[in-house]
C-alpha cells in the first residue's frame, strides 16, 4: 500500500491506553541484538493494566494504534529492574534431586510458601550449598522491543475517546 502522506489517526482508530485491549506481534532483544523472546507470526493480546506485561512496554505502547510498528528501547529501571543482592540465596545441596547435575547456569524451579513456582539459576557450588540467583533472569539488562500493533479495541469506559 502506497503512503499518501495523510494520517488517518484519530479518524476511527483507537489508540492504546486505560480501557483497551491490544492485539499484537513482538519480539524481544537484549540491547546486545541477542533475541530473547517473540511471538513469531502469532498474536499474543491483553487488557492495558492487566498485568500481565510490563509497565514500561506497556507505557511505551500507549498512544500506538492499529497497524502501527515500532522498536522500542525499555530502560533497565522500567523492565525487570536492578537486580537485588537480597534475591541470591545458598540452598542445602541436599534438596536437590540426586539425578540432577548442579552446575553454574542451570535453571531450576523451586515452590514457593504459597507453592507457586519460583525459578532460580545456579550462581555457584560451595561445598554442600547451592548458591542459587532468584532474580529474574533479564534483570539489570535493557531491552529492546520490535512491535507490531495488530487491533486495539474498547473494552470498558475508563477513559472515553473521542
Amino acid at each position: 500500500m502506497a503512503d499518501t502522506g495523510a494520517d488517518t489517526r484519530g479518524k476511527g482508530k483507537i489508540p492504546i491506553g486505560p480501557g483497551t485491549r491490544v492485539s499484537l506481534r513482538f519480539s524481544l532483544f537484549l540491547a546486545s541484538g541477542e533475541l530473547v523472546d517473540s511471538t513469531g507470526t502469532k498474536s499474543a493480546s491483553f487488557t492495558v493494566g492487566d498485568g500481565s506485561l510490563l509497565p514500561g512496554f506497556e507505557q511505551a505502547i500507549y498512544g500506538l494504534h492499529s497497524g502501527d510498528c515500532r522498536t522500542l528501547f525499555i530502560e533497565k529501571s522500567h523492565g525487570f529492574g536492578e537486580p537485588n543482592e537480597g534475591n541470591i540465596q545458598l540452598v542445602s545441596k541436599k534438596i536437590f534431586a540426586p539425578d540432577i547435575k548442579l552446575e553454574p547456569g542451570l535453571l531450576v524451579s523451586f515452590a514457593d510458601r504459597q507453592k507457586a513456582e519460583l525459578p532460580g539459576m545456579i550462581r555457584a557450588l560451595k561445598g554442600a550449598q547451592v548458591e542459587v540467583d532468584f532474580n529474574h533472569p533479564l534483570a539489570g539488562k535493557a531491552l529492546l522491543f520490535e512491535v507490531n500493533i495488530i487491533a486495539v479495541e474498547q473494552v470498558s469506559d475508563e477513559i472515553v475517546r473521542v
